[in-house]
């Protein structure tokens, strides 16, 4: 038998969700300049326009990656057992691995971002070219840590999407959500690996998919063996 959750612990999970979504959309919709896939030359001149604005942008997204991990963890604490745990702890485990590592990518771009303004004040045409080209490497890794973050987390929404719609943890819609969510973030990076452009929505709907779950867990908590909840 089962019965509904819904106490402290949801709500706090619930409000982690959506101020992680809050964090991130707010930093991106007021940030002054985004960076592609890579930083180029132009990125710094866009910087210099508003730095300080554009670095305490980047902080608060930065900031909202960390809490949608905060938010993960929290919901593991609440449904990380028998026998939930087979698929919810490996999926939560890769959604939050592919968080942060998005995170710290991100961190990059701010950190670099900023750090090049000042480097490439007054530069001619030919330093600038010399300074891009040094950081041709950094910019392949950290490309890389962008799109295993994405193709991490896909993993992990397909596992605990699964999850939720196997054990009806919540309601059914929002698990099929997750899953294909999961699927179509994996999907993009496996079949169309150089396109950043294409993948850009789907950090929007992952914003969504947080206000979503931070909504039904406040609304309806989730369900639980009697004996455990």
């Amino acid at each position: 038998m089962k019965i509904m959750k819904k106490d402290f612990e949801t709500r706090f999970t619930g409000w982690a969700f959506i101020f992680a979504a809050v964090l991130l959309w707010f930093g991106w919709f007021l940030s002054p300049h985004h960076i592609g896939e890579y930083i180029v030359a132009s990125d710094f001149t866009a910087i210099g326009e508003s730095v300080w604005y554009w670095i305490w942008m980047y902080r608060i997204h930065i900031f909202g990656w960390v809490t949608m991990g905060i938010a993960l963890f929290a919901l593991v604490s609440i449904i990380g057992r028998k026998p939930y745990r087979v698929l919810i702890l490996p999926g939560a485990g890769m959604v939050i691995i592919g968080t942060f590592t998005l995170a710290i990518a991100n961190a990059y771009f701010y950190n670099f971002g900023a750090w090049g303004v000042g480097q490439t004040a007054g530069m001619s045409a030919t330093e600038l070219q010399v300074f891009m080209d040094n950081m041709l490497f950094t910019n392949q890794y950290v490309t890389c840590f962008f799109r295993f973050g994405r193709i991490f987390s896909g993993v992990g929404l397909i596992l605990i999407g699964y999850g939720f719609v196997k054990w009806n943890i919540v309601s059914k819609w929002l698990g099929w959500f997750t899953v294909l969510l999961g699927l179509v973030a994996m999907g993009i990076i496996l079949a169309i690996p150089d396109n950043f452009e294409i993948y850009k929505p789907i950090f929007h709907v992952k914003v969504i998919w947080l206000v979503m779950m931070g909504i039904v867990l406040m609304k309806q908590g989730v369900h639980l063996p009697e004996s455990k909840a």
